[in-house]
C-alpha cells in the first residue's frame, strides 16, 4: 500500500467526514508576490480548517505537509506556470494537522485581452482510502463540468474587478468586501445545488427561492450591521442555473446598496425581500423603510460599480426593474420574463 495513504489510515480522519460540504473555492492573484489567497469561501474554512482571515495573504502551499507528494506539486506548478488548467490528487493537511486528500481542478481567469488576471482552485474531499490512491492529475468530469460554470460566473466578476481598479476610491478594504460579496452570491448556489443533490451541470434547475433565502441571510449578515432585521419572504419557484446566478447577484446589489444608504442615520430599519411567480416569469422585490432615497439620485442609472452591474444583467436577462419612491423608503421590483 501507498505510505502516504498507509499513514492516512493510521491517523485520525474525521476530517473525510466532511465530503457533504459544497466545493471549497480559492481565489489567488499572480500579478501580486507568491500568488497569494485574496478570496476563500467558508467551504474553504470547513474543509482545512483555516479561517479566512489566516488563509488570505499566503500562497496555497502553507496547506502541503511532509507526505505531499512533490511530484505532484511540480506537475501542477508547471501547468499553472503554462497557463493551462490542471487537475492533480493531493493529500493537504487540516490546520489541526490531520490530512485529508482532495481533488483539485486549477484554471487561470483571463480578462478580454487574453491575460490572466486570478487563479481559481476548486477542491473536492475524496471520500474513500481507494479513490485517494489515484495518481495526481486524475480526471473528474463533475468537478471540472462544475468548475467550468463558476469559472464562467466568475469571468464576470474578474470584469466588475477590472472595473473597479481603474475607477478612484477612497476605500479599498470595502471594495475587497464588496468584491468577496459578489464571488459569495455565486458561491451560494453552488451550496443549494450540493445541498438538494444537484451534483452537476446537467442538472439545469435549481430552487429559486431557497437560493433568494441564502443570498439574503449572507448579505444581511455582511451588511446590516445587525440592526438591520430582513425578512424573505418566497414561493416555490424553478429556474435554470443561469438565470439564478444573475438574479441573485442582482439581488446582492439591491440589498447591498439598500444596507448601505437606507439606514445612514439610524441603528434600525426593516429590509423586506419577496419572491413570487407571474404569468409567464417571476417578480423580485425589495422593500426598506428607511430615509429614502434622495431626489437627484437615480440608482441604478447613478454611475456606480454596483449599479452598472445591475443594469448589465438586467438587460441579460431581458427583465424589467423600477425603483419607487415611497412615502417611507424605497421599493425596487425585478420583474424576469421566464422563457
Amino acid at each position: 500500500m501507498d505510505k502516504q495513504v498507509a499513514r492516512l489510515e493510521e491517523r485520525d480522519v474525521h476530517s473525510l467526514a466532511l465530503s457533504h460540504v459544497p466545493l471549497a473555492l480559492v481565489l489567488t492573484n499572480p500579478h501580486l508576490e507568491d500568488d497569494p489567497i485574496i478570496y476563500v469561501n467558508r467551504a474553504f474554512e470547513a474543509v482545512t480548517g483555516y479561517s479566512r482571515a489566516s488563509a488570505i495573504g499566503r500562497n496555497c502551499r502553507f496547506l502541503q505537509g511532509a507526505d505531499t507528494n512533490r511530484e505532484t506539486i511540480a506537475h501542477l506548478s508547471a501547468r499553472i506556470a503554462a497557463r493551462e488548467e490542471v487537475t492533480v490528487d493531493l493529500l493537504n493537511y487540516r490546520a489541526d494537522g490531520v490530512p485529508f486528500w482532495n481533488r483539485l481542478h486549477v484554471v487561470p481567469l483571463l480578462d478580454e485581452a487574453g491575460d490572466v488576471q486570478f487563479h481559481m482552485g476548486v477542491q473536492r474531499l475524496l471520500g474513500s482510502r481507494r479513490e485517494a490512491t489515484i495518481a495526481g492529475g486524475s480526471d473528474d468530469m463533475p468537478l471540472r463540468e462544475v468548475t467550468h460554470r463558476v469559472k464562467n460566473h466568475l469571468a464576470m466578476v474578474v470584469s466588475m474587478i477590472r472595473t473597479q481598479s481603474r475607477a478612484a476610491t477612497t476605500n479599498p478594504q470595502q471594495d475587497f468586501l464588496n468584491l468577496a460579496r459578489r464571488v459569495e452570491s455565486l458561491q451560494l448556489l453552488y451550496q443549494e445545488m450540493s445541498d438538494n443533490g444537484v451534483g452537476s451541470v446537467s442538472d439545469e434547475k435549481v430552487a429559486l427561492g431557497a437560493y433568494v433565502t441564502r443570498v439574503a441571510s449572507a448579505v444581511s449578515y455582511l451588511g446590516s450591521g445587525g440592526g438591520i432585521r430582513t425578512n424573505v419572504d418566497v414561493e416555490f419557484v424553478e429556474s435554470r442555473l443561469e438565470i439564478a446566478a444573475q438574479i441573485g447577484l442582482i439581488l446582492s446589489e439591491i440589498l447591498t446598496n439598500a444596507y448601505q444608504h437606507a439606514f445612514a442615520a439610524r441603528m434600525h430599519g426593516l429590509v423586506d425581500v419577496t419572491l413570487r411567480r407571474r404569468d409567464g416569469g417571476i417578480r423580485l422585490q425589495v422593500v426598506d423603510d428607511g430615509v429614502g432615497m434622495p431626489e437627484n439620485r437615480h440608482w441604478p442609472e447613478s454611475g456606480s460599480l454596483g449599479g452598472r452591474i445591475v443594469r448589465s444583467l438586467v438587460n441579460g436577462l431581458d427583465a424589467r426593474l423600477s425603483v419607487d419612491r415611497l412615502s417611507v423608503g424605497t421599493q425596487v421590483t425585478l420583474d424576469i420574463p421566464l422563457h
